[in-house]
């Protein structure tokens, strides 16, 4: 429940910083740096926060896939208010649940196997690197 306050404070009053991610374009290709900055505030800083706990783990810190995959996961999100993203808690909201599938169609051309991570990042029944993601995706 904690995390959900924060969630909203981060939504209401955080910037990403301008020098995290200019760091970024050392990890991401043009393209993606792209996709990236064109992401809601809310997503970056909740993608830089998954990101910076997986920098700590010691089987994902070195996964550089799977950083890229912190950082886009939540691309097709679009521009979701905060009241759509709440809402998202109570009862799944028909575009929000389906944005892995949006984030795969706009990653598949760039990077197909990114692109598939992304489409698999809410889905069940993964193999381990991807459920050591998940964990650190929902404690952010």
């Amino acid at each position: 429940m904690i995390n959900r306050v924060i969630s909203i404070y981060d939504y209401i009053f955080r910037k990403p910083k301008v020098e995290e991610v200019e760091r970024l374009k050392s990890i991401l290709t043009p393209k993606e740096y792209e996709i990236f900055i064109n992401m809601d505030d809310y997503d970056q800083i909740h993608s830089l926060k998954v990101y910076k706990l997986m920098k700590k783990d010691h089987v994902l810190k070195d996964k550089k896939l799977y950083l890229k995959l912190a950082l886009l996961h939540d691309c097709g999100k679009g521009s979701a208010n905060l009241y759509r993203r709440i809402a998202t808690y109570i009862k799944k909201d028909p575009i929000l649940g389906i944005h892995p599938i949006l984030g795969y169609e706009k990653l598949k051309k760039l990077d197909l196997d990114l692109a598939k991570l992304v489409s698999q990042h809410h889905s069940k029944d993964q193999e381990e690197n991807m459920v050591r993601f998940q964990i650190l995706d929902d404690r952010s």
